[in-house]
């Protein structure tokens, strides 16, 4: 194995951007351990590159199934450079009435799995001396407040707030931490891989509506294919950022959200400072 050539380790591989990246990975030369609940969905991949391919089972909400599989991939290939978490689902329902337990099963999934692969590869990365961890969050864990699917993007959120400690304490080890933000893509994310559950008439033209747009083409315009090419590029890059949102979407509306809060901040930035001992007290709120 020339030293250029990564290894990687994806999550969610039978599909959509798991499918798209570990494609990608195979064309670059780089090897790859694709998981999936049902291996079998990917082991077409491998035909061509039996050398450098390994399909393995795995649901990332079982923690020993995670640490079997990680430890299987690191003998197989030796090293693991790339670990990517992409598996997750999201589906639709207000929270005053969606089923508490469908909540908690999103979030074992889109959260906890997260948090099962990332610890377990943390001693094959640094006993390596490093490496570079991907976590598939999407724009709306940096924007926010699409109404349906409140399970979703708070454990996209709790990505990022995980992320960000992970990076804290594996960067002396090494290890890169990024966190992808997708917006809406052609993958199976909003298709058959999203329930839709029983939409009261009061949330008709919220929940109801933005589930008729996540279904539509005007917010699929991303091409997985090319996502997957960026970040395989990218993980052979020297300056990785932290946070990369992908497709226009994404990166228009991260912008927005940003600047808002900037400006949200230095309004009420006063205020905020009032509250230490020593700061002037009472001060005037910002005019309305």
């Amino acid at each position: 194995m020339a030293l250029a050539n990564k290894v990687w380790f994806i999550t969610g591989s039978s599909r959509g951007f798991g499918r798209a990246l570990v494609q990608a990975a195979l064309a670059a030369g780089d090897l790859v351990a694709a998981t999936a609940r049902r291996p079998e969905q990917v082991a077409d991949l491998g035909r061509e590159h039996p050398d450098r391919f390994v399909a393995l089972p795995l649901d990332v909400t079982d923690r020993a199934a995670v640490d079997r599989a990680v430890a299987a991939a690191a003998e197989r290939f030796g090293r693991i450079d790339v670990v990517v978490n992409n598996a997750g689902y999201a589906d639709v329902a207000p929270i005053e009435t969606g089923a508490e337990e469908n909540f908690r099963a999103q979030f074992e999934t889109n959260f906890w799995g997260v948090y099962h692969v990332s610890r377990a590869a943390i001693p094959v990365l640094r006993g390596q001396g490093g490496g570079l961890v991907i976590q598939f969050s999407s724009m709306g864990g940096r924007v926010g407040g699409s109404p349906g699917i409140a399970s979703y993007q708070a454990a996209k959120f709790a990505i990022d707030g995980f992320s960000r400690v992970l990076q804290a304490e594996t960067e002396p080890f090494g290890i890169k931490v990024l966190v992808v933000e997708p917006s809406g893509f052609a993958t199976d994310w909003a298709g058959s891989s999203m329930a839709v559950e029983d939409i009261p008439d009061v949330y008709t033209d919220t929940v109801g509506a933005m589930s008729e747009v996540r279904r539509s083409a005007a917010v699929t315009a991303g091409d997985p294919v090319r996502a997957a090419e960026i970040l395989v590029r990218l993980a052979r890059h020297t300056d990785i950022p932290y946070h990369l949102p992908l497709g226009v979407n994404a990166v228009e509306g991260s912008i927005r959200q940003d600047e808002f809060l900037l400006g949200e901040d230095r309004r009420w930035a006063a205020v905020g400072r009032s509250a230490d001992f020593g700061e002037p007290y009472p001060v005037d709120f910002p005019a309305a």
